[in-house]
């Protein structure tokens, strides 16, 4: 898995999520991309990649497809057009995205396409305006998608992250 990050002028969602896809498809990869201010730190996105590729691998996922399910993960959300909400949106909007080699999540041989995370990221890094974006959320923004409540947070020695992570991980009990 490799994290790029960066902002996007973006007009149409579905145009700049074709092309990312395009990208996937050129390297036999899967890009998926999000709104950053959605991504509470790396780990949030590593264990959102780890969950979806279990799902996978056991034919116990959400989606049939696995960026959707990366998503779903992420969001920790069983509703694809709830999880939508952290995906890019319109306008300015500070992105940060996943590039993942669907082999590692897939037990199908014969697939004999060449692989290339690295040379995908570089294309996904050219597609956005180079800028920090991982762990610059916004809290409130976190909270209110993730429903997490002063209480809980109090209760949470590890604070916000810990708190959405714990999200993430709770997804496959809630199947």
């Amino acid at each position: 898995m490799e994290v790029v990050e960066g902002t996007a002028e973006i007009d149409d969602v579905g145009s700049f999520v074709e092309t990312l896809g395009a990208i996937g498809d050129r390297h036999g990869v899967i890009v998926q991309a999000f709104d950053a201010r959605y991504v509470v730190d790396r780990a949030h996105l590593e264990l959102a990649v780890e969950l979806a590729t279990r799902a996978h691998r056991r034919g116990d996922a959400i989606a049939e497809d696995f960026g959707v399910e990366i998503l779903l993960y992420a969001a920790g959300r069983r509703q694809i057009n709830r999880a939508l909400t952290m995906g890019v949106g319109e306008g300015s909007c500070p992105v940060v995205a996943v590039v993942v080699d669907p082999e590692k999540v897939s037990s199908h041989k014969g697939n004999d396409e060449p692989r290339d995370i690295g040379a995908a990221a570089d294309e996904v890094r050219d597609a956005l305006t180079p800028a920090s974006t991982l762990g610059e959320y916004d809290a409130e923004r976190v909270r209110s998608f993730f429903d997490v409540t002063d209480a809980e947070l109090a209760a949470t020695a590890g604070g916000l992250p810990d708190t959405v992570r714990e999200r993430v991980a709770l997804l496959p009990v809630e199947k």
